[in-house]
């Protein structure tokens, strides 16, 4: 886990903005350890956008990054298939302002990511261990970190549709777990917030293809992928904002009603207190694990 990666060979593909509605061509590249995941606009004199805190720009309904007043929109799939596959260092490059939406979940890009083959770099990444918990609590809103040995999301929905109501789901979150449990769960949306979304510029490329969409009694269209899909994919997006801080992470993500602005302040909470973590070496880790198991009764010492 100590180990930077980046993809072994280029891999392209092509898809519809779920916003913008337009056709965009994704391109990702290989790239040397250290350089992190670098968002380059092919149809902007390739100007590039590093993937980090300080440059999101906005997190209504999809997660966005922006310099110099120039965007790229719903980022958070493709991050989260970084995250979920430990792949640190990417170029990817977009002829347009938005990642395209695919089928409305992680999995095409984790099937371009295994086509290109994921390639471990000589140096060794950071791992921020959370010490102690940090929360952010709105009205009815609420997410924390709390200290965890390993990486972890506990995640709780709730809409007043007969589809979804309350669902919860948690999982301790390695790279099969990402790929079979929880990259496949696709982005949803109601048919009567089409018109309110379409006013804002939102949606004009969502369909019956790249979402989970829902009248006011039933999913209209595919059938789920899991029965509780729709907190999964939540899970999915808080992983893709995740992939903004500098660093891997252990600890346990808690989270109700929550959404990429909630997933953003927490983060940005986090980096703001040293003290609430640590960075841990491959040393210190190790470490760390066999005294958790000295103190959990697993391991005898003499």
């Amino acid at each position: 886990m100590f180990w930077q990666k980046t993809i072994r060979k280029e891999i392209s593909s092509t898809g519809i903005g779920l916003h913008s509605g337009k056709r965009v061509k994704i391109v990702l590249k290989p790239a040397p350890a250290n350089k992190g995941i670098i968002f380059r606009r092919t149809d902007i004199e390739n100007f590039e956008i590093k993937a980090s805190d300080g440059f999101l720009f906005k997190t209504d309904h999809a997660t966005s990054i922006s310099r110099n007043d120039i965007c790229i929109d719903t980022v958070e799939h493709l991050m989260a298939s970084f995250v979920g596959l430990g792949i640190d260092n990417v170029i990817a490059e977009i002829d347009s302002s938005e990642i395209p939406a695919m089928d409305g979940s992680a999995s095409p890009f984790v099937y371009l990511l295994q086509e290109a083959g994921v390639k471990k770099l000589s140096w060794k990444r950071k791992i921020m261990r959370i010490k102690r918990p940090v929360e952010i609590r709105e009205d009815d809103k609420f997410i924390a970190i709390y200290p965890s040995d390993e990486f972890k999301i506990t995640y709780r929905i709730e809409f007043d549709h007969p589809a979804i109501q309350q669902q919860e789901a948690s999982f301790g979150i390695d790279e099969k777990t990402f790929i079979e449990e929880i990259a496949p769960a696709r982005t949803f949306g109601f048919l009567r917030d089409v018109e309110m979304l379409r006013k804002k510029n939102l949606a004009r490329g969502g369909s019956l293809d790249n979402a989970i969409v829902l009248d006011e009694h039933k999913v209209i269209n595919n059938p789920l992928r899991f029965q509780d899909e729709f907190v999964r994919h939540k899970i999915l997006d808080a992983m893709g904002d995740l992939g903004f801080l500098p660093y891997r992470m252990l600890g346990h993500l808690v989270a109700s009603k929550a959404g990429h602005a909630m997933h953003i302040k927490l983060f940005t909470k986090i980096m703001s207190d040293p003290d609430a973590w640590e960075i841990l070496t491959e040393g210190s880790y190790e470490k760390t694990m066999l005294r958790n198991a000295e103190e959990a009764g697993e391991l005898t010492t003499a």
